[in-house]
C-alpha cells in the first residue's frame, strides 16, 4: 500500500476536495431525521401549516443538496481513480520493460498480463469505492451516534452494545478474504496461461486433435478459479447478513425500549422516529463499511502484487567502464551461465570476432546456441567471465545503446498486424530507401512486390498470412534496416530454401562486409563460410575452427557434414 501512497500523493489536494464535499453531502444527510423530529414533535401539534411548510422545505432542500454533491463527489473520485490507475498501469507496463529475462522468467507471462489487467482493475475499483463510500460511511456513522446521543441517551447505549459485535464480525472476515483473494490471483495467472497456450498453439492442438484435451484442461483451471472465487465470495457474503441480522437485532431492542420511555412519558414520538431514521442511516453506513473492508481485501491484494513488480530491484546492475581488454569486436571470455543455478546452461565458453568477422553456431536443440544470443545482447548476465564488447564489458555499456548497435532475428520473433513496411521499419526512423534496401538484401523484394500493395500491404496478426520463409525474410529485413554494427541470427534461414539462403549469404558477405555477424543454424551450407564456426554441445564448446579445420579435427562435425551435404563433406559444396 505504501507505493500505491506514492501514486496517490499528487492527487491530496483533489481527494481532500472530494473528502469535504462527501463530507458536506453526509451532514445534508444527518440533518433530515433531526427536521423531521422538529416537525412531528414541535410543527404538527400547534397546527400551524406554514411551520411544516417550512420545515418540509429545509427537508427538501437538504436532500437535493445532498443528491447533488453526492454526484459531483462520485465524479471527481472516478476521475481521480482513473488517472491513478492510469499511471500505475504506465509504470507498470514500463516497469516489465525494463526487467531482465530473469525476472520476467520469475514472473511469467500470464501473471505480467493479469497484473496488468484484473489487479489493476482491482485497484481502481478500490480507489473509486474507498473515495465515494470510504468517506461517506464513517462519517455518517460517527455522525449518526452523535445526533442520537443528543436526541436519547438511553437508545443509544442501546446502539453502540451492537457496534463491537459488528467490528469483529468485518475483521475476522477481512482476516480471512485476503489470503483467499490473493489466491484467486494465482489461479487467474494459471487460466491465462493455459488460454495463451491454446490461442497460439490452436493450429498444432487442431492437427494433433487434441481440442477435447485443451477443452477439459482449460475447465480443470477454470473450475479452480471458480472454486476459489465461491470460496472466497462466500466468506466476502458473510458480511453482509452477519451485519444486518446484528443491526436488526439492535433496532428491535430500540423500537422496545423506545415504546417503553414513551409509555413512560421519558420520550417523545418525533425523537423515536428520528432515532430509528438515525439507526438506518447508521446500518447503511456499517453495510457500507463492510463492502470496502471487502473491497479492501481484493485491492490490498492486487497491490501486493502490483508492488512486488514496481519494487524489483535493477537485476542487471550497470557497472563502471574499465581500460578496454583487448581490441576484439565481440568477445567470450571464459563465460559460464545456468537459468537455474544449478547446472550450467554454457560452460566456460571463450571466443573473438574482430569487427566484420561471422561466427556460424552449431548444435543440437538445447545445446545452449540460444543462450549464448541472451548472454551477448544481455538479456542474462553471466554467472562466470565476461562478455565484452570493443573490449568493454557489456555490463558497463547502457542496455539503449547496446540494443541499438545490434539487429537480431530470434527464433520465435513476432511481426505486428501493420503494413509490410512498418514491420520492416518498426516505428524506427528509417527512410523507405533504407527499407527497400532492407528488402532487398534480405530476398523479401520479390515477394513484396508481388503483392497488390507492395510495402503497403496489410500483415495479418502474427503474419499468418505469410509463408514461413517470407516471415523470416521480413524480420531479417527488419534487422538489417537498422544498420547494425553487429547482427545476429538466431536459426533465422531455417524456412529458407537453399538458393534463397545462398542469395542471402551471398548478400550479407558483400554488402555487409564491415558488420560482425552472429549466425546460428542447423545447416552447415549456411555457416562453412564462416571466419569462426563454434559446435556446441550440452553448452560446452565440443569443437571450434573454420570448415577446414572441424573437417579435418571434428569427427563429430565431419559426420554432420557428410549426412547433410553427401559423401565428399562439403568439400565442393
Amino acid at each position: 500500500m505504501k507505493v500505491l501512497a506514492s501514486y496517490l500523493k499528487p492527487y491530496t489536494g483533489i481527494i481532500g476536495w472530494t473528502t469535504f464535499v462527501k463530507f458536506f453531502a453526509a451532514m445534508m444527510d444527518l440533518l433530515i431525521p433531526s427536521i423531521l423530529a422538529r416537525i412531528i414533535d414541535d410543527a404538527v401539534p400547534t397546527g400551524q401549516p406554514m411551520m411544516i411548510y417550512r420545515w418540509g422545505g429545509a427537508m427538501v432542500l437538504c436532500a437535493l443538496l445532498s443528491i447533488s454533491t453526492n454526484i459531483y463527489a462520485n465524479r471527481l473520485a472516478a476521475e481521480t481513480s482513473g488517472k491513478v490507475t492510469r499511471t500505475l498501469r504506465h509504470d507498470l507496463f514500463a516497469k516489465f520493460g525494463s526487467l531482465s529475462m530473469a525476472q520476467m522468467d520469475e514472473i511469467s507471462l500470464s501473471s505480467a498480463v493479469s497484473r496488468l489487467t484484473t489487479d489493476t482493475y482491482n485497484i481502481n475499483q478500490f480507489l473509486n469505492r474507498t473515495q465515494r463510500m470510504g468517506v461517506r460511511a464513517p462519517i455518517l456513522l460517527i455522525g449518526g451516534l452523535v445526533m442520537t446521543l443528543t436526541l436519547d441517551r438511553r437508545l443509544t447505549l442501546v446502539l453502540v452494545t451492537v457496534l463491537p459485535f459488528i467490528s469483529l464480525i468485518i475483521y475476522g472476515i477481512t482476516r480471512k478474504s485476503v489470503p483467499l483473494y490473493t489466491k484467486q490471483q494465482g489461479v487467474l495467472d494459471r487460466m491465462v496461461r493455459v488460454m495463451q497456450e491454446n490461442i497460439s498453439g490452436v493450429r498444432i492442438i487442431k492437427a494433433l486433435n487434441k481440442t477435447a484435451y485443451e477443452q477439459d484442461r482449460f475447465d480443470g483451471v477454470s473450475g479452480e478459479l471458480a472454486d476459489t472465487a465461491e470460496t472466497a465470495g462466500r466468506v466476502a457474503a458473510l458480511s453482509n447478513p452477519l451485519t444486518s441480522l446484528t443491526l436488526n437485532l439492535g433496532l428491535t431492542l430500540v423500537v422496545l425500549v423506545g415504546g417503553f420511555l414513551v409509555n413512560k412519558g421519558l420520550s417523545t414520538t418525533g425523537s423515536i422516529i428520528a432515532f430509528l431514521n438515525y439507526f438506518l442511516i447508521i446500518l447503511q453506513a456499517m453495510m457500507g463499511i463492510t463492502r470496502i473492508f471487502i473491497m479492501t481485501s481484493r485491492g490490498a491484494a492486487s497491490a501486493q502484487r502490483v508492488a512486488q513488480v514496481l519494487l524489483m530491484p535493477e537485476d542487471l546492475a550497470r557497472r563502471k567502464a574499465g581500460s578496454p581488454a583487448g581490441d576484439a569486436h565481440i568477445a567470450f571470455d571464459h563465460v559460464s551461465f545456468s537459468y537455474n543455478k544449478v547446472e550450467n546452461n554454457l560452460e566456460n565458453i571463450s571466443f573473438r570476432l574482430e569487427k566484420g568477422q561471422t561466427l556460424g553456431v552449431l548444435g543440437a536443440t538445447g545445446s545452449g546456441k540460444s543462450t549464448l544470443v541472451n548472454l551477448l545482447l544481455r538479456f542474462y548476465d553471466p554467472d562466470a567471465g565476461r562478455v565484452l564488447i570493443n573490449g568493454q564489458d557489456i555490463r558497463a555499456i547502457p542496455p539503449e545503446e547496446l540494443r541499438s548497435r545490434v539487429g537480431v532475428v530470434f527464433q520465435q520473433d513476432f511481426l505486428m498486424a501493420d503494413t509490410i513496411g512498418e514491420n520492416i521499419r518498426y516505428f524506427r526512423d528509417i527512410p523507405q530507401s533504407l527499407v527497400e534496401a532492407a528488402a532487398r538484401d534480405a530476398q523479401a523484394e520479390e515477394f513484396i512486390l508481388d503483392t497488390k500493395d507492395g510495402y503497403e500491404h496489410q500483415v495479418a496478426q502474427k503474419g499468418n498470412n505469410l509463408s514461413g520463409g517470407q516471415r523470416q525474410r521480413l524480420m531479417i529485413a527488419r534487422a538489417l534496416a537498422g544498420q547494425p554494427e553487429l547482427l545476429v541470427l538466431d536459426d533465422a534461414s531455417s524456412a529458407l530454401d537453399y538458393r534463397t539462403d545462398a542469395a542471402l549469404r551471398k548478400a550479407l558477405g558483400t554488402r555487409y562486409e564491415k558488420v560482425t555477424k552472429v549466425i546460428i543454424a542447423q545447416r552447415i551450407s549456411s555457416l562453412r563460410h564462416a571466419d569462426h564456426i563454434l559446435m556446441l554441445e550440452d553448452g560446452h564448446a565440443a569443437a571450434y575452427g573454420t570448415h577446414e579445420e572441424l573437417m579435418a579435427t571434428s569427427p563429430h562435425y565431419r559426420e554432420i557434414a557428410q549426412m547433410q551435404m553427401g559423401a565428399e563433406g562439403g568439400q565442393h559444396v
